[in-house]
């Protein structure tokens, strides 16, 4: 007797017995190819079980071959994939701050399901976290499934445990339901505006205000030059400025130039200058269909030029140029200055889900908005900027 078989007596017609997990088609291929058999009236159809789901962590070392199957699956994602969320991110943070970096993949049945970026950020000074990822705004889990997202976020607190890490943090947009991600903090917004289709059209959806200002930064007559690393020291030095002048520990300069190094047709430098002296400047990261900016500065001194709004329209013109549907100004505080300023563009508030699986302190730390941080700030704000520009990288890099 073949097992899965009914035997029946007489010569009844062929019949494929279905079970859950039985497509059609194959019912139907099967009902072909199986002939009727003496004393055989049907067969039951036995599927093997699906392929498991798992997870593998790949090292740095092992990353380079698995990061076109990465980079595929992070661009099928979605219709508007911002820069950010580029696998290559796991090389810029290692190289630019020095940080290990781990690549979790979740895989079945030899398909990729689902991707989680992490960085491991180890100071003397403030401890061990696992972060998806720092400088970035957005990060942590990119699955086509529910169950691929649990899996990765399961293994990731595995991560944090075994690294004896403070906490594991995920910089999400929407919260991913899992028992170790107890805690989630929403209380910055993504300030995003659609673009229009052509310079006029963007022009058009600012308000008298916002155009006024342009003009002004407009007939200070300053310059505007667009680069990669050759621009890297002017953008530096009025980055470092501003950063100081903000009472926050300013990042190294390598950063900057693995970003445009990994990057080079998507990543690029603004600067804005009064003659020779550059005043503002700014990095875009160039996605598909979203351009973002995750640093910009201008001179406080420059303020009431305008240069700042200068600056920021010939931003938004960049992206309108390379055909994209949105800008993403970054991330603020819901109706602080930032905030305020972002939205007379037009940017409106997205929500944030940064979620923390905590093994030790709490989720707000090391934020810089801590009460415990602010004479520290009153006391940076009063360093000379070459001092900050020598001990701040070391400072921040620690810091998630």
């Amino acid at each position: 007797m073949i097992p899965g078989h009914t035997p029946t007596r007489g010569h009844a017609p062929l019949r494929v017995v279905e079970h859950p997990g039985v497509p059609g088609r194959l019912r139907s291929a099967l009902a072909r190819v199986l002939p009727p058999r003496p004393g055989i009236a049907s067969y039951s159809v036995l599927m093997a079980p699906p392929p498991p789901l798992t997870v593998v962590v790949h090292p740095r070392t092992a990353l380079p071959a698995r990061m076109p199957a990465l980079e595929r699956f992070v661009d099928a994602s979605a219709a508007d994939v911002p820069l950010g969320r580029h696998p290559g991110w796991l090389g810029v943070l290692r190289e630019g701050l020095g940080h290990e970096t781990f690549a979790l993949e979740a895989v079945e049945g030899g398909r990729t399901r689902g991707f989680l970026p992490l960085a491991h950020v180890a100071s003397p000074l403030f401890g061990r976290f696992l972060v998806s990822l720092p400088y970035l705004n957005t990060a942590g889990v990119v699955a086509d499934s529910d169950a691929a997202a649990r899996a990765l976020v399961a293994r990731a607190a595995v991560l944090a445990d075994e690294l004896n890490v403070r906490h594991l943090e995920l910089r999400h947009e929407t919260a991913v339901d899992h028992p170790t991600l107890p805690t989630t903090v929403g209380t910055k917004v993504h300030m995003r505006m659609p673009l229009g289709a052509s310079p006029d059209a963007l022009w058009k959806k600012f308000d008298p205000k916002v155009r006024n200002q342009v003009r002004k930064g407009e007939k200070c007559g300053f310059g505007v030059a667009w680069g990669g690393a050759e621009l890297l020291a002017p953008f530096y030095d009025v980055l470092a400025r501003n950063m100081r002048d903000l009472g926050t520990p300013v990042f190294g300069r390598r950063l900057f130039a693995e970003i445009l190094a990994a990057f080079p047709d998507r990543a690029e430098v603004c600067v804005v200058r009064d003659g020779a002296r550059p005043i503002a400047a700014a990095m875009l990261l160039h996605g598909r269909g979203v351009t973002e900016v995750p640093t910009a500065s201008a001179l406080r001194e420059y303020n009431p030029s305008c240069v700042n709004m200068l600056m920021y329209h010939h931003l938004l013109l960049r992206a309108v140029g390379r055909g994209q549907r949105a800008f993403d100004f970054g991330r603020s505080t819901a109706d602080g200055p930032t905030f305020r300023f972002k939205k007379q563009w037009g940017a409106e508030p997205h929500p944030t889900a940064w979620q923390y699986h905590l093994r030790a302190g709490g989720a707000s730390d090391m934020r810089p908005d801590n009460p415990r941080f602010q004479l520290a700030i009153r006391v940076w704000q009063r360093l000379p900027v070459g001092l900050t520009r020598l001990i701040g990288p070391p400072i921040v890099r620690g810091i998630p």
